[in-house]
């Protein structure tokens, strides 16, 4: 019996070392291999890696408890109603009428709510421009339930960016980080109101950059003077979220939500913010000057993709395509060429239309910028100063406008061609009303020329701005002048 039991044993052992050996043998080359990593711990809170590529818990209470009592809900009132349409485009602003349907064609006294962020101790509160667009009344909810009235500081039209204030004393508020040193992935936080619920935080990650969704064009007809570049983000955001923070894990603004896509017009997993970059150079601007500083490039772009590059034989497959010039255009002046592609813009890589516009957006006229393009496959400095709209690098200077800005009007002293032809010796043109009391409550159009201010003629913008300076706040205030295309005298009456 022992003699067998060692020969199957025997047996068995052999059997073991020539299956070992086969797998040896034969295992390198039929076997697939996996790379395996140390298991994450299973729990309730996210974790993350850091620098060191050591496991990290991330904590998102301290960031939510700063963001959130830095963000207020705002409510905008429109003696006038506002004239609205139901949107079906699967883009659009996440604002409208407290409660629900928007009315069309209302008269009646409406009330809308957004968000806004404080963004320093005196009051100045960021939002958007569609938030406080036409309001007769601005009253502004901190996080404490104190209610202020709030003054309408500046608008920006093309960015949907305004900045209204509110005399409230020492308020805690959201410093600006740089948003061009954001990335995709990075964790974010939402902060707002929507559908009135306040201080609502969700998280989520950036999923993309320089989002280019044609909407603030769509909104507010602005044509093709727009700039937007969105932080896009899959923290939810809905209705009343607009105007609200988007913050990164250390409590910095990365952005102002402003947008979603939807078809419903609820949170469909994807958000857009206005970058921070951009708000924080809005910001100075209407804190300075009363009115947006803008540069421009002068060109038309496309983005290029392969199918551009292969349509147009160029031997780079992403930038931004130089299609053609505007009027006294800033970089036809320096010397980039139809056909050039914009690879570069000072130390900023330029992939898309989008990306140029963004950075373009953030400098004022008279600033230089060494744009680098790629021709016919040879990268060219080409060293340009910017221009504003006109074709020059003047700005407005906040002295000028002191007291124009009080009613957001936007003007020009009319061209001399204009003036001869309707036998003028002076004349103001109204460029812009913006969110006006002119655009609220008289029927002036855009391009109205003001000659008079009561019984005072008025021959410039300087000379209209100091007559307005002098008027007292609920001073009724009559203008008088003409059309370009309808020659005979008009008076508009207003209250300061």
């Amino acid at each position: 019996i022992m003699k067998q039991f060692s020969s199957l044993l025997l047996a068995a052992v052999m059997g073991s070392v020539l299956t070992l050996a086969a797998y040896n043998w034969l295992g390198p080359e039929d076997s697939i291999r996996f790379d395996h990593m140390n298991p994450v711990p299973v729990s309730s809170v996210a974790y993350s890696l850091n620098e060191k590529s050591e496991v990290v818990p991330l904590d998102f209470t301290q960031t939510a408890e700063k963001a959130a009592s830095s963000v207020v809900h705002i409510r905008s009132t429109q003696s006038k109603g506002r004239e609205t349409q139901q949107n079906t485009n699967p883009f659009g602003f996440f604002f409208g009428p407290e409660g629900g349907t928007p009315r069309q064609n209302d008269s009646r006294p409406s009330q809308s709510t957004g968000s806004g962020v404080i963004i320093n101790s005196e009051g100045y509160i960021v939002t958007n421009n569609h938030v406080v667009k036409d309001a007769d009344m601005v009253d502004v909810t901190l996080y404490d339930n104190r209610t202020f009235k709030a003054q309408v500081i500046g608008t920006d039209p093309d960015t949907d960016i305004a900045l209204i204030k509110i005399s409230a004393g020492t308020l805690p508020h959201l410093a600006f980080v740089d948003s061009d040193l954001s990335k995709v992935g990075e964790w974010v936080l939402a902060v707002g109101n929507p559908f009135n619920l306040n201080s609502t935080v969700t998280a989520g990650i950036i999923s993309a950059k320089s989002r280019n969704i044609n909407i603030i064009n769509r909104n507010t007809e602005q044509g093709n003077t727009a700039i937007e570049s969105f932080i896009q983000t899959d923290a939810a955001i809905n209705r009343g979220n607009s105007g609200g923070a988007l913050v990164d894990l250390s409590g910095g603004l990365l952005g102002i939500n402003t947008a979603i896509a939807s078809p419903t017009g609820a949170y469909s997993g994807y958000g857009f913010a206005v970058p921070s970059n951009i708000v924080s150079k809005v910001v100075d601007d209407l804190i300075n000057y009363g009115t947006v500083q803008r540069g421009w490039l002068g060109i038309g772009i496309e983005s290029v993709n392969g199918d551009l590059a292969k349509q147009k034989d160029l031997s780079v497959s992403s930038g931004a395509y130089v299609q053609g010039f505007a009027e006294n255009s800033a970089a036809s002046d320096a010397g980039i060429k139809e056909g050039d592609v914009v690879v570069k813009i000072d130390n900023t890589v330029i992939k898309t239309n989008t990306a140029l516009i963004e950075y373009i957006g953030i400098h004022r006229p008279g600033d230089k910028v060494n744009v680098i393009v790629n021709r016919k496959g040879k990268e060219i400095n080409i060293p340009v100063t910017l221009k504003n709209r006109n074709g020059n690098v003047e700005t407005v200077k906040r002295e000028e406008r002191a007291g124009l800005a009080s009613l957001n009007l936007e003007v020009k002293d009319v061209d001399a061609a204009v003036l001869k032809k309707l036998d003028l010796k002076g004349g103001v043109q109204v460029t812009s009303l913006g969110n006006s009391k002119l655009g609220r409550y008289t029927d002036i159009r855009e391009g109205f020329i003001i000659t008079k201010v009561g019984d005072q003629t008025v021959k410039s913008a300087k000379e209209l701005n100091e007559l307005l300076k002098n008027k007292k706040e609920g001073e009724i205030v009559t203008l008088g002048g003409t059309y370009e295309d309808f020659r005979r005298e008009f008076l508009y009456s207003f209250r300061m």
